[in-house]
Formats: structure tokens, sequence, C-alpha cells
């Protein structure tokens, strides 16, 4: 049977024309609102053709189009809930540890790793490309974020929706926009002036989408400005569907609508999880809303040509998933193992404590249930391998999800990657139980963790007070503890003084006990630099004091309890994480950007040049260490006159042999150098001197030179 879509030389836009010509009302409306594809309650049961998953709409076989079947997420194919029991999925590591990779082609690979295997069960769309900027350190969901930088966080989201659509998977970008904190997501509205929002939280989002082209675009639970997100006009077709152009479908959060009219007038298409709201809003209400003549039938047929145009685009259409394909768990768990490797960030190393030497007699292994695997955060984006560690976790729509360790113990690849005689394991439950273990060893390896979920914001930037009493004890008698966290973003670390060596690993999923024993014991040269600032306290945030979880709702589908609150992200505006610090003039416990290696970077002859509106820096790294390392070239750029600080413009990742040099060019992005003026509606550089420095963090800069740009202003029409 051929089918109007398949006539030759067809763009995806005329392909999706030509099966909305075809479809039914009846046809349209089933993929305009979806409950979740998981029973919430007993009795719920799903259609015989759902996989069970987020989502599920209903083949078009009459016309060749199968059904769309939606999974999260940006760490892996999860199976909330554990709606499908004996499914395996590969976990990658936190998209902070891929933001402290600093490298779009790792991104690309995850991703291309994430469609593979998200294909190979039978899934067509695939909710992740988390671009949302970092600006709460507190935030429960940050470690589903990439960065606090708006350019760092839209390349490596845009390469990393780029890996997941070449395998024929359509990827959200998501969630659109400024949802900065779990802690009532359902009431917080996000109160922010256009400018700063152009030049951080959209500037993520619109360099994410230029380079992945991402099939559909998610916005949040919140408010912004006084509009839910996902009936809010000026980001939906004013900026999204209006000045980017974007020809994808915008799909609410699970949960996250709240009308009909409104919503499709401001650029909504699909109403996901409706059985979490208050009313299937695009059923029979939307169809009221075409009666009575405030919706129109063009309206609903743009809609569906949205969501089959980026069908078409990526393939999903021509070539449908297929569950039960063999896939490599064992490449994709290398896979996910370098991905850790490349973004656990050695944070202090005296004395050359690090790599440990291979003739050590005793190692002692201490806490975060090394012996068992490697933590991993909460909520919708969790993966759970088979042999996953789980433990009592939070209740999440009616839906139990657990704390879990991904099944890559620490201590038995540090016994693999070690030549010592003996490695033992304590649990740290008991310090003394842990003091008398450490006595006569030559290291002290302490795994420190900090868990975090979707609906739970962190309170306060601490580890547990145990875990700082151990580690305070331990050091105090022992000359060698090396500490590792896992953590789901920063957090202070009052016994820094006291410990010589200290990695941050984030949740480094399927490969993650290999990943870190590798940088233990040198088999890894660490290479990646903090993708967000570690603040020394809470007193040096823009926001210091946080919303009591108590008083408020942070889940859909739940009473409400308190009431709408604002958040003034105006305090901050465009200057989030390092830029703020260099605006107080305070110095955080670790600057955005800051990374140790095992060997040594040399930088020399900064040249910088504007030709035809492209500005460019260039300058020569050599590697003047005694082993291959990689280091990240950072440029940054502020005007003379100050009118904003520092912002990274340019970067890239490099690696070199012992000895070797290399002359980088790089590019810098003009939208980031620019401002943008609300009154004309466009991007604005404006003609002055700069300072444009290569730094090995945001605050500290190695090579500096100065440049007077010429004026410059871009826009959209």
């Amino acid at each position: 049977m051929s089918f109007p879509w398949q006539k030759p030389g067809l763009t995806a836009d005329q392909q999706a024309a030509a099966v909305v010509a075809e479809m039914t009302t009846d046809e349209k409306f089933a993929w305009l609102s979806g409950p979740m594809a998981i029973p919430l309650k007993k009795g719920d049961t799903l259609p015989p053709e759902a996989i069970g998953s987020a989502a599920y709409y209903p083949a078009i076989a009459r016309l060749g189009i199968p059904a769309l079947q939606q999974s999260d997420a940006s760490l892996g194919v999860s199976a909330l809930g554990g709606v499908r029991p004996g499914d395996h999925a590969t976990a990658l590591a936190s998209s902070l540890a891929l933001g402290a990779s600093f490298d779009p082609d790792l991104a690309q690979a995850t991703g291309e790793m994430l469609g593979r295997e998200a294909f190979g069960k039978g899934f067509n769309v695939q909710l992740a490309g988390g671009a949302n900027l970092i600006r709460e350190p507190r935030g429960g969901r940050n470690f589903e974020y990439i960065s606090e930088d708006p350019l760092l966080t839209g390349v490596m989201a845009g390469h990393s929706v780029r890996g997941i659509q070449s395998q024929h998977v359509v990827s959200t970008v998501k969630h659109f926009a400024v949802n900065a904190q779990e802690t009532g997501r359902v009431l917080a509205d996000s109160r922010i002036s256009e400018s700063a929002l152009r030049e951080s939280d959209l500037l993520a989002f619109e360099l994410a989408i230029d380079i992945g082209k991402p099939g559909a675009v998610m916005p949040g639970y919140n408010l912004v400005n006084g509009d839910w997100a996902s009936e809010n006009h000026f980001l939906l077709s004013q900026v999204l569907k209006g000045d980017w152009q974007y020809p994808g479908w915008v799909m609410s959060d699970w949960g996250a609508t709240h009308s009909a009219t409104k919503a499709v007038r401001a650029g909504l298409d699909v109403q996901s999880g409706a059985n979490l709201d208050k009313c299937v809003w695009f059923d029979q209400p939307l169809r009221e809303a075409m009666t009575q003549g405030e919706i129109t039938t063009a309206q609903i047929d743009n809609m569906i040509q949205r969501i089959l145009r980026s069908l078409f685009a990526c393939g999903a259409i021509q070539h449908p998933a297929q569950r039960g394909n063999h896939l490599d768990y064992s490449w994709h768990q290398l896979i996910a193992q370098r991905e850790a490797e490349q973004g656990i960030v050695l944070l202090k190393n005296d004395q050359q404590t690090l790599p440990l030497p291979p003739e050590l007699t005793r190692i002692v292994v201490i806490g975060a249930h090394a012996d068992k695997g490697v933590l991993a955060g909460g909520g919708s984006s969790a993966v759970t391998p088979q042999g996953s560690l789980q433990q009592e976790g939070v209740d999440f729509m009616g839906i139990q999800t657990p704390k879990v360790y991904h099944p890559s113990s620490p201590l038995v690849a540090i016994r693999r990657n070690s030549l010592a005689k003996q490695v033992d394991f304590v649990s740290g439950e008991s310090i003394d139980a842990a003091l008398d273990a450490s006595q006569g060893s030559d290291a002290v390896i302490i795994f420190a963790e900090e868990w975090r979920s979707e609906a739970l914001d962190a309170q306060g930037l601490d580890l547990s007070d145990h875990q700082n009493r151990l580690i305070d004890r331990l050091s105090a008698v022992h000359p060698k503890v090396v500490v590792v966290l896992e953590t789901g973003g920063a957090v202070t670390l009052p016994w820094l003084d006291n410990v010589p060596a200290l990695l941050e690993a984030w949740y480094p999923g399927s490969g993650g006990g290999e990943a870190i024993a590798g940088v233990l014991f040198g088999r890894v040269n660490p290479a990646g630099r903090l993708p967000i600032t570690f603040p020394a306290s809470a007193q040096q945030l823009p926001h210091p004091e946080q919303v009591d979880p108590s008083t408020t709702t942070s889940l859909p589908g739940v009473e409400v309890k308190g009431e709408i609150f604002k958040i003034d992200y105006d305090v901050e505006g465009a200057d989030v994480g390092y830029r703020w610090f260099e605006r107080q003039q305070q110095k955080p416990l670790f600057p955005f950007g800051f990374g140790l290696s095992y060997t040594q970077f040399r930088y020399e002859d900064l040249q910088l040049c504007q030709t035809s509106g492209e500005i460019t820096a260039s300058l020569t790294l050599t590697n003047c260490g005694e082993r291959e390392g990689s280091d990240v070239v950072q440029i940054y750029l502020r005007p003379t006159s100050g009118r904003y600080p520092s912002r990274l413009v340019a970067f890239r990742k490099v690696t070199l042999a012992p000895g070797a040099s290399h002359r980088i060019s790089l590019c810098i992005e003009p939208r980031v150098v620019a401002q943008w003026d609300s009154t004309e509606q466009n991007w604005s550089i404006t003609e002055e001197e700069y300072d444009i420095y290569q730094a090995t963090d945001a605050a500290t800069p190695v090579l500096k030179g100065k440049l007077t740009l010429t004026a410059q202003t871009f826009g959209y029409r």
C-alpha cells in the first residue's frame, strides 16, 4: 500500500501537509491530548499497543502513521513506576557531568546512544534536552540540566538533541523557560525583564534549537511574568514560533495545561498528561471552542502539521521504531563510562596525592554504598538498570520513585584498578568503626553523597551533618584522605582545607564506578571543568532564602496548597552564576570552569581580530607536563566600561600528548556579546573597547587582550 506522503521529492512540510489533508477530525483530536501511559491507580489499563511510558498516541494505520510512543528523559530510557517489568536501560551520567566535559562531540555521542536505545525499545519521542539555566544552586533537578551558562548549555544541549534525532527519534528541549526550582514549581511565577531573559535562559534555548533542531519544545510548570509557561504568548508565539520561526510542536509538561482557547492561541499544540489536569482541555473544551469560532480548523491543522513535520524530519515515520531490536548494552555502558570519565572534576590535589600509586598495601573505602553502586537522581528522569540498589525515595504523582544506586560499584572497580594487596569497605554509618578501619591504611577514599530529585529541592547547600563529621574526624587523623563527591549540584565543603584530594563525580551513571577508579589511579587524566559555581555559602546567592516546601505544592495532579508566588529573577537578571559573583565582587568556593589535571598546560600568543563582523580569538596551547591530557580553552569577554560582567564567549576541549603544542582559533558567538534592545526588538553590539581574555576558569584570566568592536545590530525580521 502506498501513502500520500510517499510521493518522491516531498519535503517534511509537504509530507506532513499530505497527511493532515487526509485525517479526520477525531484522528486529529486523538493526537492533541493524552494521559500518562502509566497506570496511576488500581484498575487503570493501557491500550494494548502502548508500551508503557510517559505517553501514547494511537497510530493512524490507514495513512501509514505509527503511534507516538514517548519516554523520559535526557539520562536514559526510563520506566517510571516499574511500568515495564524486567526492562533494562543504560543510565548516562547526569547532565551536569556532560556539561563538565565541555565536549560537544561527547554530547552528540551520548545522544546517539540514548536515541538508539529508545528506538530499539519502540519509542519515537524522547523527552530529553534539558536546557534550563541553573539559576538556583539548590534546585532539585539541577542534575538534569547542563550548566549556569547560556553558551555552554545551548551548545551541549543542541549536540545531545542532534545525536538523539540522528536515530529517527524526536527529542524535546525543556523546560521552556526560567524553570529554576522545584519547590512550588506549579505555583511559582518567574519574574524577569525581557532583555535579561533574552540574554540568559532564552539564549540557551535558542542556541540549542539552532544546533539540534529538536522536534518538540516542552514548557515548564511555572508561570513566566504572570502567565503559565504553557499558555504564555510571549514565549510560545512571539519568541519561539515568531522570532525563531520554530517549525516543530509545543507539548505541555504532564499536568501543566490550564485552558483550551488561551493555550492554543498562545502556541501550545498538545496537552500532555491530560489525566493530571483538572480537565482534558484539548478534547471537548477545544471542540466547543471551535464550534464557537474561538479556534479555527486551520489552527488545529497547524498543530497536527507541526507534530507530523517533526516526525518526518527525523525519519520517525519512514523508519518506525521497532520494539525488541538487539541493543549492545556493553557498548552503551562504555559510552556512559567515557562520559563519566570526561565529566569528573579534580577540585583539589595537594602534593600530587592523586593519582594513587600502585604500590599501596591497604586502602579503605568508606561510605555512600560504594560497595553496591553509584548514586542517581530521582524523578521522571530516573533510570533503573537491572541490579540497581533501591531505597525509599519520593512519592511522585502517586508513583513511588526510589532512591537508586546504579550497579557500578566503585569498590569493585577500585579493587580492579589498584594493585593494593587489600581494599576494605566500611559503610561509614559508624564514625568510630570508620576510624578503626582506617588505622594502618595507606589511603582512605571517602564517598560523600547528596541526593536530589524532581519535585524536591535541596534544603541548603550542605552535605549531611554525619558525612561532614565523618570527613572531619578521618582527615584529622589520616594524612591521605581522598573525598569523592556524588552530588546533584554545588555543595559547601567545611572540611576542604583538611583533605589533600577531592573529586566531583556528580551522578556518574552505569559506568560510574569504573570512571571514578580510572581517575583515582591514573588510567584517566581528569579533564572535567565545573559547569556551575560552587558558592562559599548560601548567603552569597542572589536569593539566599528558600521557600518552605511545606507551604506550597510541587506536584501536578494533586490538591493545590498555597497560592501563586513571585520569584524576582531581575535581582541577578542575565548575570547568572559566575557573572553574579563577579558583579558582586564575591569569591566563591570554586569558580565556574575550574578543574585540575595530572599534567600542566601553557598558554601563549593571544591574537584577537574582527573581520566582516566575525570575532575570533587564537592562541597556542602546549602540554608541558609528562603525560597526555585534555584542557578546556575558555575565552571570556567584558566591556572595559563595565556595562556587564564577564561572559563565556567561546570554548574548546583539546587533547595533547606530552610536549605537544597546538594553535587554536575560536569564533566568538555574537549573541553572547550583544545585548537585547527591547524597544527596537533586536540584538545590539556597542562600538567600544572590550577586554577579551583566555582563562583557566571564570575567575582566573591568563592571556589578556583588548579589541574595539564594530557596532552591530541584528534581529529576526
